[in-house]
């Protein structure tokens, strides 16, 4: 009976916290397009979600031609970039798209952090409960 009261204590303060917003949201957000179109929307979406959710933990993982996103060369988003990395957004480059197609790494922007593998950090995230969006259209 003891038990039955507990897990009905839980699922009541589960339904109470999810209706009155303290959600704590942490998001991995996977960036593969070199696009700079999707680039802009991203950061669109980083507004919208911050407005809902203003604590919310927001990562984007930048490998492949997305880290065209995160080079001080390429970047059409780098203002935005350091405006959502001062709100907290963390942006990581992966070491092996610098390394595979020999970027600088001297040209990262410097909000950026990095991983050694994107993929593997994202699933990391994955493992540890986080949610999973891939950005694109």
């Amino acid at each position: 009976m003891r038990t039955l009261l507990l897990g009905l204590a839980l699922c009541v303060g589960m339904t109470l916290q999810a209706q009155d917003g303290t959600r704590q949201h942490r998001i991995v957000i996977q960036l593969t397009s070199g696009d700079t179109l999707v680039h802009k929307n991203l950061m669109k979406q980083f507004r919208n979600m911050l407005e809902a959710s203003p604590t919310a933990k927001i990562e984007v993982v930048c490998h492949g031609p997305g880290m065209d996103m995160l080079m001080s060369d390429r970047s059409v988003v780098e203002g935005r970039v350091k405006e959502f990395a001062s709100k907290g957004v963390a942006f990581m480059a992966c070491d092996n798209t610098i390394r595979e197609r020999q970027l600088d790494p001297a040209k990262v922007l410097p909000e950026a952090g990095h991983v050694k593998a994107g993929i593997i950090h994202i699933v990391e995230r994955q493992e540890d409960g986080w949610s999973y969006i891939k950005a694109g259209f």
